[in-house]
């Protein structure tokens, strides 16, 4: 268990995930062996604060759901028109959860 390692991926990356999610994280972490790091550091994970922007410019298009890979979502906003607007204001509040959530799925995925 390397502890700095494990610090500056928390402080790195943080912004990514929800505050709950992070003990967990840490813990799982805590886990890893030394050769499975490269396997971490090669993620790449969302900006909800882009997500965010993106379902500004163009959520009535599905373009925040396509980018973040709900793409039955994004089909659904895409021919709706967002739902006929009321999908696409509802998004602007939960798009950066959602990001998160995506997010935390990519790193489990990635873990042993």
């Amino acid at each position: 268990m390397d502890t700095q390692k494990i610090d500056a991926f928390m402080m790195n990356n943080a912004k990514y995930f929800e505050s709950y999610h992070l003990p967990q994280i840490r813990s799982r972490l805590e886990l890893l062996e030394d050769g499975d790091w490269s396997r971490i550091y090669g993620l790449q994970f969302k900006d909800p604060m882009m997500m965010l922007i993106a379902s500004l410019l163009g959520g009535s298009l599905g373009i925040d759901r396509f980018l973040i890979g709900d793409v039955g979502m994004g089909v659904g906003k895409l021919l709706t028109c967002g739902g006929f607007g009321i999908w696409t204001i509802i998004d602007w509040f939960l798009i950066m959860g959602a990001t998160r959530e995506k997010n935390v799925m990519v790193l489990h995925n990635a873990l042993p």
